[in-house]
């Protein structure tokens, strides 16, 4: 019993000094070139799925006239919202927004609701970028009064 105890002491004496030593992890190189590849698409890819709301769809003759007419009088009205024209054959469609969820797509439907007729779509949307606050301490109560 007094051996096991020793050897254990000893044990636990070394296992910090063999912790210590680096460790060198050799992998598949076909893995870590289908990870580099996988990186390279998420970067040049802009849209993530979300909702629009779709406000019209035009075919026949003057269709594409009247998607862009319709669309400068969006944002006349709705500036600060984008608005997209979509060829979808034979159809010209107009939808505005880009809206993460249903429920934020619902909410602006229902404000434009009286003008626009409209209803949401699942669409590929582009994401406003992340808002970035640089820290920077106010002069007048940093304590140099």
């Amino acid at each position: 019993m007094k051996f096991k105890l020793s050897y254990l002491a000893i044990l636990a004496i070394l296992a910090p000094v063999a912790l210590d030593a680096q460790v060198r992890i050799v992998g598949d190189v076909a893995a870590t070139q289908m990870v580099e590849r996988h990186v390279e698409l998420n970067q040049r890819v802009k849209t993530i799925p979300g909702y629009r709301v779709q406000i019209a769809s035009f075919s026949g003759a003057n269709s594409k006239t009247s998607a862009f007419n319709l669309r400068e009088n969006f944002i006349t009205d709705y500036p600060t919202v984008q608005a997209y024209i979509v060829f979808d054959e034979p159809n010209f469609k107009v939808k505005v927004g880009d809206f993460r969820t249903r429920l934020e797509a619902y909410a602006f439907l229902q404000q434009i609701k009286d003008i626009y007729k409209g209803y949401i779509i699942r669409d590929n949307i582009y994401p406003e970028p992340p808002l970035i606050e640089e820290y920077a301490p106010d002069d007048e109560t940093s304590g140099d009064e």
